[in-house]
This record gives C-alpha cells, structure tokens and sequence, in this order.
C-alpha cells in the first residue's frame, strides 16, 4: 500500500511539474512583427504578420501565423508539433509543408521547415529574457529558388 501510494505521488508531482513547464514556455502568447526592426534579404518583406503560440499536448506547440504578403494577399499558416525533432504537417502555406521543432534552451528553438522532403529553411527563434521581444533569425531558400536570409522581430501582444 505505502509503495503504491509513493508511486502515485511521484506520478502526481511528475505530470504536474510538465504541465508547469508547458505553461512556462516564454514561446507561448501572441507576437505582431515589428517590420520597422526586422530585415528581408531578398525582400520584399510581408505587410503584416502575427504568430499565435500555445500549448499542444505534453510537450509541443500550436503555431497558428497569420498577416498579409507582399502582395497583399492574407496568409494562414498552422501546425502543432513537440519539440522533439519529428517532422508535423503543416497546413496553409505554399512554401512549406513540414515542421520539426527542436529546443536549444528555454528561450530558444530550432525550426526545420521542409517542402517535398527537401529542407528549405532553418529558423532560430529566440525569445528575449524579458518575454516581450521574439527574433526569427532564418536562412534558406524560397520558391524561386534564391537563398534568404531574414530576420523577423516580434513584439509579445
């Protein structure tokens, strides 16, 4: 009986101290670019752009991204994935079709978007110490076939 109820205990203090570091993710909120921070290597930069984070399961994120391109055409992108390096589907966007996350530390993530099974960009995303800045550093190569280098920075809404 006295080991049963330790282990039940254990499991308790376990799932609860997941739940806790789920929600204690700095990714998590809303961020809105700030365009006027950010650089587009080739541009032209997007109009608008604001990426919903949240949790998903034990250990993973919902990302929902949504704004305006160039052109003026809205966007929506959205996948849920865990930080554990597997490629997840994602709906919505012309560019990418995969996402696998993995976390460098409790403020940073490593995103790996793939088109067609070809990795076709690499995003750092690191959040601020503070909570209110989020930076997407990313490089890669877009639909034409020419190589970006882009760096978003978003303000936590």
């Amino acid at each position: 009986m006295k080991g049963r109820t330790i282990t039940l205990v254990l499991a308790m203090l376990f799932a609860s101290g997941a739940v806790w570091a789920q929600q204690q993710n700095p990714h998590f909120g809303t961020w809105k670019a700030n365009l006027g921070k950010s650089t587009y290597s080739p541009g032209p930069p997007p109009k608008a752009t604001t990426t919903k984070l949240e949790p998903w399961g034990d250990d993973g994120v919902k990302t929902t991204t949504e704004g305006v391109d160039a052109q003026g055409n809205k966007t929506r992108a959205e996948y849920s994935a865990k930080y554990d390096g597997k490629d997840y589907s994602i709906t919505g966007s012309p560019n990418f079709d995969k996402a696998a996350l993995k976390r460098i530390d409790d403020y940073t993530t490593l995103l790996i978007n793939k088109k067609d099974g070809n990795v076709v960009r690499l995003m750092k995303q690191t959040v601020s110490k503070d909570g209110k800045t989020r930076t997407n550093a990313s490089v890669g190569v877009n639909a034409k076939g020419e190589a970006f280098h882009n760096v978003t920075v978003f303000d936590k809404q």
